[in-house]
């Protein structure tokens, strides 16, 4: 039985321990090399740090921090990755959240960590990898360790400004990792190439399935997503077979019409998440690899990674929405009505809620904030039962298949009607010439603003929209943008075009 996702490493380790577990384009690192250096840095944290204790690791995503985060692991603590090139202050609300002792970082970052003013003590993972392996002190951590322990927390932007840790245990991860590895058949001869930054939870889906599996983890270069030329020599090179990214990267090779350049052919899988993936973009990649599969994955960092999913097995019309499928196994996905009563008639729309193994533990040292989405099932009256709510409103068709519609932040009252801003955006992406659109809704001047990126004027637009939607839910403001920004995370940056319309 599998308790901490150490056990996914060693038994790798010891089955293919030459075997490439993570590579960048300048590093590699074996099985065995991540198992003797995780044990090296976590005899060091040890010796610092009680059990459960957060490791924060101010580190850019590169091979070598996953050397870094499994000495979190092995220590008995857990680790939270923070981005570099974050704002000072924001590192140092996590750093203060997380109440945290010590900074993990780079000799060619200490600088940059030394001028941030952190009052607790500075750790160099190169000095930590050096560290004596004490066998003693490792089994004693994982011995008094349990699979409810936290693994990492995220952190996410919260709708105060202040950023939330999304704490996620062993158990978790585990009881998803093995769904998702045997539904999805990923194996020892898979090539994994990461896309999410190591702080954002899609990254989990690389890093876990190749520790599980055995499989190579290649790191994709940041930079390489603004040259899609390089990025598809990346992947052919490496011989890449799966891939789980955000709508938006994929997107980036899909708009710039990047496989007229190179078509990797070794590609398997094609999953996806994070936004509603436009079904223009998606026939754009299934016609230039028709034998890969393709998955449409739904769910927030706060139910571990995914709840749903759903494996495409038919054509889709540009101006459709994918549905997100089904639950994984040992997930519980209904909706609820504003009443929280269970919706399961088709067209209702409702709360998406989860329950299940995958939960999160909540958020980490905000207990307002988790007691509010952390809850108990309404439906059940007669033992504990948590349950998350996500805050996205999600629908049943015909068919009984499960479609996300939109958040509940994004339905909007206009005119007198309930709208969706999500639907309005279907339709709009679906026009000729339209590559990417988003809606936003200017309530002072009662206006719904789309963004988009294509060519056609506001006014084919209009007449486009006009044999799709309602007049009242026709954007009354149209705005052309040469790229649709996007957060770190890789979702369209709904603040920027905001500010942008707003100058």
């Amino acid at each position: 039985m599998v308790q901490n996702i150490l056990d996914y490493l060693e038994c790798s380790a010891s089955q293919c321990p030459d075997k490439a577990a993570v590579e960048d384009l300048e590093q590699s690192y074996t099985y065995a090399q991540v198992r003797e250096y995780g044990k090296r840095i976590g005899s060091a944290l040890a010796a610092v740090l009680p059990q459960n204790a957060p490791v924060p690791v101010l580190m850019e995503k590169e091979a070598w921090t996953l050397n870094v985060f499994m000495g979190a692991v092995y220590a008995g603590c857990f680790y939270s990755l923070v981005e570099p090139e974050q704002p000072a202050e924001r590192i140092l609300t996590i750093l203060s959240t997380l109440e945290a002792d010590v900074l993990v970082t780079g000799r060619k970052l200490e600088q940059k960590v030394r001028e941030l003013g952190f009052s607790g003590k500075i750790l160099l993972a190169e000095d930590l990898a050096e560290h004596e392996i004490c066998e003693t002190v490792l089994k004693s951590r994982r011995e008094a360790s349990c699979d409810v322990d936290p693994l990492y927390t995220n952190f996410t932007s919260g709708s105060t400004g202040t950023p939330k840790g999304v704490v996620v245990s062993h158990r978790s991860v585990i009881d998803f990792t093995e769904h998702f590895v045997r539904i999805f058949g990923i194996g020892r001869d898979d090539v994994i190439a990461n896309q999410a930054p190591f702080d954002f939870d899609v990254s989990v889906k690389d890093i876990f399935p190749a520790l599980k599996t055995g499989a190579t983890l290649e790191v994709i270069p940041k930079k390489f997503f603004s040259v899609p030329k390089k990025l598809l020599d990346f992947l052919d090179d490496r011989k890449v077979t799966n891939l789980t990214w955000a709508v938006s990267a994929l997107c980036i090779i899909s708009m710039l019409k990047g496989f007229r350049y190179k078509v990797p052919k070794t590609i398997r899988r094609v999953m996806f998440s994070g936004e509603v993936m436009p079904v223009k973009h998606l026939n754009y990649w299934r016609s230039y690899l028709p034998d890969a599969l393709y998955v449409n994955l739904y769910g927030p960092t706060e139910i571990t990674c995914n709840c749903t999913y759903y494996i495409v097995d038919r054509e889709f019309a540009e101006d459709e929405v994918l549905p997100i499928g089904k639950a994984f196994p040992n997930e519980r996905v209904f909706l609820l009505d504003e009443e929280d009563r269970l919706l399961t008639e088709p067209g209702k729309l409702g709360e998406i809620c989860v329950s299940g193994t995958a939960l999160a533990l909540g958020y980490f040292r905000n207990w307002e904030k988790t007691e509010e989405v952390f809850v108990q099932n309404p439906l059940n009256r007669r033992y504990l039962e948590p349950v998350y709510r996500t805050g996205d409103l999600g629908r049943y068709d015909e068919r009984g298949e499960l479609y996300y519609v939109t958040r509940k932040d994004f339905q909007i009252k206009h005119m007198g009607h309930r709208i969706e801003l999500g639907e309005i955006e279907a339709a709009f992406q679906a026009l000729d010439g339209v590559s990417r659109a988003c809606c936003i809704y200017d309530e002072p001047n009662t206006k719904i603003v789309g963004f988009y990126v294509g060519a056609p004027e506001a006014k084919e637009i209009i007449e486009g929209l006009a044999e799709k939607l309602p007049r009242f839910m026709i954007p009354n403001v149209f705005y052309r943008v040469d790229d649709m920004p996007v957060t770190k995370n890789g979702k369209i940056d709904r603040k920027a075009l905001m500010a942008e319309y707003r100058k």
